[in-house]
């Protein structure tokens, strides 16, 4: 089970990765977007330092067309570094694409998946993860708990390499339901994680079992006893 920050934003990812076990970091254009022009390639770089090589990194393509996204995969690895994971959208050319980064040992992250068959073309070419979107398949009346199932049920009985990070959330029950459903991974917001973990009945428990410890030792820590 891998749970990833959708993110770029540094002092969240340092602040909240010494709360939450994650294991990387993923990037789109629109979570850029939310955190303001940046200087690309150094923005990434610093986040490659502070997550360590041992954390995955996923940045998203912008071209649409096999060879731009070829283009552009090549240069985000050479300019960030090459453990870098390319995520492209699953379109026709998306996946002629992720055929020629797969021949190349490239990591590939298959994203956008609304529809099982995009899923399944995804792990047929041998990509590393897929990404569906919770969220936007429940806007398009897609049952997105099946979808998951049907991807981690090939996975399973052919033994495809491939893993399910799924995207795209509203609220903590549909990460949830996603990993039940069989997604090995999710990649989520932080200030998500922070505001269920924040919720006040949690607090209210703490701070009943500290109220029960200070009638009995007053103010005195353990290590104090």
């Amino acid at each position: 089970m891998e749970f990833l920050f959708d993110t770029i934003n540094i002092p969240d990812i340092a602040h909240y990765g010494k709360c939450f076990p994650y294991t990387g970091v993923t990037s789109n254009p629109s979570i850029i977007k939310a955190e303001g022009k940046i200087d690309f390639f150094q923005h990434f770089r610093e986040i490659r330092k502070l997550i360590t090589i041992d954390r995955s990194l996923h940045i998203q393509v912008i071209s649409q067309d096999c060879n731009g996204i070829l283009k552009e995969a090549d240069t985000i690895l050479n300019k960030v570094d090459e453990k870098v994971f390319i995520k492209v959208p699953v379109t026709e050319e998306g996946l002629k694409a992720m055929q020629s980064l797969k021949k190349e040992g490239i990591g590939v992250t298959a994203t956008g998946i609304y529809t099982a068959i995009q899923g399944f073309m995804a792990i047929g070419i041998g990509a590393d993860y897929i990404a569906p979107y919770y969220n936007r398949m429940e806007n398009q009346n897609i049952d997105p708990v099946e979808v998951i199932s049907s991807f981690a049920q090939v996975i399973k009985s052919q033994e495809w390499p491939t893993k399910i990070v799924t995207a795209s959330f509203k609220n903590i029950a549909q990460v949830n339901k996603a990993l039940i459903a069989g997604a090995q991974a999710v990649t989520v917001q932080p200030s998500l994680l922070h505001e269920v973990f924040g919720m006040a009945a949690i607090q209210k428990a703490v701070d009943g079992f500290t109220a029960d410890w200070t009638a009995i030792f007053g103010d005195k820590k353990i290590w104090e006893l």
